[in-house]
């Protein structure tokens, strides 16, 4: 506890830094959440973390180590000239906290209390923002596969339409899948509720990948059924859609409407894994 206690105090900074960013941030403000997420799975698991410690030092000082160096690489970035912007900076210095955080784990506490707590301390992991270039690829990447179900569902609903790359000239209003269009946040968010609800409600290992692997198309499903239901608003009621509340504010209601099938797909495999567990 002590430990704990002291890391906070010299990572203090960061951490208001990383609040006051995360609570201003439409991408990140899930952080705020994450050590709380952690909190309580530990409490769930609190009768089967083991009471006899012993020391590990080996893992204990790799992790130190690893995190030390990232700090270190951190301050020689500054120190060179090379500084990275704001959320690469909260990224490495996050990601120190955490190395540094499980190195007081393994000494103070040892293999066997890491290995129980495994899940809730690595779930931690999701309180690093992800490097510019990490959610610049994925928003590039969830823009163009969204296009494409764009495009496929404005075949299938039978709409009228040219396309000249994510531009979509509809019969009174032209569209364009713009990269702020990617749905990121909440595909993320997405899929780390997948990785919790698996590790929760799944004991089956290859149910929890099929779990989480099931959201990826789903948040693209999601966000191309999103682009149609606009896109179909603009041409049927008027192109003055295109400035609506269901276009500037209605994210919430399309990622409600995924977590129906995520919800079906999540009771289907946790009666699967029931009945494999049961008796023959």
């Amino acid at each position: 506890m002590c430990f704990a206690v002291v890391l906070l105090a010299i990572f203090a900074r960061t951490f208001l830094v990383l609040i006051h960013y995360a609570a201003g941030s439409e991408l990140y403000s899930y952080i705020l959440l994450v050590p709380l997420v952690s909190a309580y799975l530990l409490y769930l698991r609190r009768d089967q973390l083991p009471k006899n410690y012993a020391i590990d030092l080996p893992l204990a000082v790799v992790s130190l180590a690893v995190g030390l160096s990232v700090l270190a690489f951190t301050y020689w970035l500054d120190f060179t000239g090379r500084a990275p912007g704001q959320n690469d900076r909260l990224a490495l210095l996050t990601l120190s906290f955490l190395c540094c955080f499980a190195a007081g784990g393994f000494f103070f506490l040892g293999r066997a209390w890491m290995r129980a707590a495994a899940f809730p301390l690595v779930y931690l992991i999701f309180m690093v923002p992800m490097p510019d270039a990490m959610a610049d690829a994925l928003e590039k990447a969830s823009k163009s596969a969204s296009t494409e179900v764009t495009n496929l569902l404005f075949h299938l609903s039978g709409t009228p339409f040219l396309r000249a790359g994510a531009i979509f000239q509809l019969p009174n209003i032209t569209i364009e899948v713009a990269q702020e269009c990617s749905g990121i946040r909440s595909s993320w968010v997405l899929f780390m509720t997948s990785i919790l609800a698996a590790n929760l409600f799944l004991k089956t290992r290859w149910r929890r990948f099929a779990l989480v692997a099931f959201v990826i198309p789903l948040g693209i499903l999601r966000n191309g059924f999103r682009i149609l239901v606009i896109g179909l608003l603009c041409v049927n009621v008027g192109p003055q859609m295109i400035h609506s509340l269901i276009h500037r504010r209605g994210g919430p209601i399309f990622v409600m409407l995924s977590l129906i099938p995520f919800f079906l797909v999540l009771w289907w495999l946790r009666k699967g894994d029931a009945r494999s567990r049961q008796p023959k």
